[in-house]
């Protein structure tokens, strides 16, 4: 008799378990998403008008950092740094291939990109930044091995430009060197 009970009660309780389990499984999620959709609305940051950007760049185009960005741009450093990101501006939104020399294994003196080296790219010369060096890992390790005048396949997503550079910068995603793979950025958590 004992053991009819228990066969009777036993499925009663694994079935009981299951529907408590699904229950509180939907709620939390349920609870969740309010938060997501809480924090999101309030993580939206009201957008400017296009007027109101005008505005705000006038206004820091008029501090002593906006007169000496603008005076940077109209020199022939500016221009040069610029008319170096154009030539490139093509690989870098496909994301295609690009043949560089390296020219460098250092930076220029003082800069603060972290990890890179020097290539220059259709004739030009660029920096080529990986970001800082995180201690314990050896990301980079085979890009230490890079020798002057090593020719390299870069593949970039990003190309960018600093008064305190005389030369544009290359974010280094992809690299590749005798058609074997050195370095591939890794994607990032939890973002887009």
């Amino acid at each position: 008799m004992k053991k009819i009970i228990y066969v009777l009660i036993l499925p009663l309780i694994v079935v009981s378990g299951l529907v408590f389990s699904f229950a509180s499984f939907t709620n939390r999620s349920d609870a969740n998403r309010e938060i997501k959709n809480e924090t999101s609305k309030k993580s939206i940051p009201n957008s400017l008008s296009v007027a109101e950007r005008k505005t705000a760049l006038k206004k820091w185009e008029a501090t002593p950092d906006g007169i000496m960005y603008k005076k940077w741009e109209a020199s022939p450093a500016g221009k040069k740094v610029y008319a170096g990101e154009a030539k490139i501006r093509k690989s870098i939104r496909d994301y295609t291939n690009m043949e560089g020399i390296v020219t460098s294994l250092s930076l220029p003196p003082g800069s603060r990109l972290g990890f890179g080296v020097m290539v220059r790219i259709n004739g030009d010369d660029y920096i080529l930044s990986f970001g800082p060096e995180r201690s314990g890992k050896n990301e980079f390790k085979q890009i230490h091995n890079l020798k002057v005048n090593d020719k390299i396949i870069i593949r970039s997503h990003s190309v960018s430009h600093a008064p305190k550079y005389s030369y544009p910068i290359v974010s280094g995603d992809y690299i590749e060197l005798d058609g074997k793979i050195i370095y591939k950025r890794a994607p990032r958590k939890g973002g887009c």
